[in-house]
């Protein structure tokens, strides 16, 4: 799961053009939004964008739990993790 971290990471900052920002700068469980990583919801589309031709996966933006898998990068491991088991 560390690898898929990891990876994230890395799509994020690659995606959303992060360029004063390492891998090692984000911490898996640190918000994503608002206070921690500070991305807002244009982020969040482009991200979920990537994540979708990435990784094959269907995210549902009306979900409630939506919001839960991007909270931080550990809950975006283990949804792109479920959803690719499922």
């Amino acid at each position: 799961m560390s690898e898929l971290v990891e990876e994230l990471k890395g799509l994020i900052i690659e995606v959303l053009n992060l360029e004063d920002i390492s891998p090692e700068d984000i911490q898996p469980e640190e918000p994503l939004f608002g206070e921690g990583l500070g991305l807002d919801s244009i982020d969040a589309l482009e991200l979920g964008l990537a994540l979708q031709k990435k990784y094959n996966i269907t995210i549902d933006a009306e979900s409630e739990t939506t919001k839960t898998h991007f909270a931080s990068v550990s809950n975006l491991a283990n949804f792109v993790a479920d959803s690719r088991r499922g």
